[in-house]
């Protein structure tokens, strides 16, 4: 399928209201990271992606080219800012389930850029229902608000 203008907006608008989603549920449980980081990742993600499918489809020389060799060096760059989210305390380890979230945010993006919308819709689900699980196994819905 060839990438046209119109289908790579399309994509970057529903990147943008995935990332923006994972990011609400973030950011309405108080974590570091927010909505604005989480739809930054995915949108960034999806753009990278576009541009590295795009430019094997219109440069003449590179029709053999990878475009999964830029998702590698999303996903790699992501890991590295993961690392440095996860903090460990003598209390134990944090961060780890931002850097997490920020990996599968980085995929979804990815995800979206390649043209599996509805397969990033559904992790995008399925990453909520696991973020807000752990909300409400561990801590609870606040009784007091």
């Amino acid at each position: 399928m060839e990438i046209t203008e119109t289908l790579a907006l399309t994509r970057l608008a529903v990147s943008l209201l995935l990332g923006g989603a994972i990011g609400l549920e973030r950011m309405v449980h108080k974590h570091p990271a927010g909505m604005r980081t989480f739809m930054l990742i995915c949108i960034g993600s999806t753009l990278a992606t576009l541009a590295s499918i795009y430019i094997c489809q219109t440069n003449m020389g590179l029709h053999n080219g990878d475009p999964g060799r830029i998702a590698a060096q999303i996903l790699t760059g992501i890991g590295f800012i993961g690392a440095g989210l996860i903090i460990k305390t003598n209390d134990g380890v944090s961060g780890i389930t931002t850097a997490s979230s920020i990996f599968v945010t980085a995929a979804i993006g990815i995800a979206a850029g390649v043209g599996m919308l509805l397969t990033a819709s559904l992790v995008t689900v399925v990453v909520l229902v696991i973020l807000s699980s752990n909300y409400y196994l561990r801590k609870g819905p606040k009784d007091s608000e």
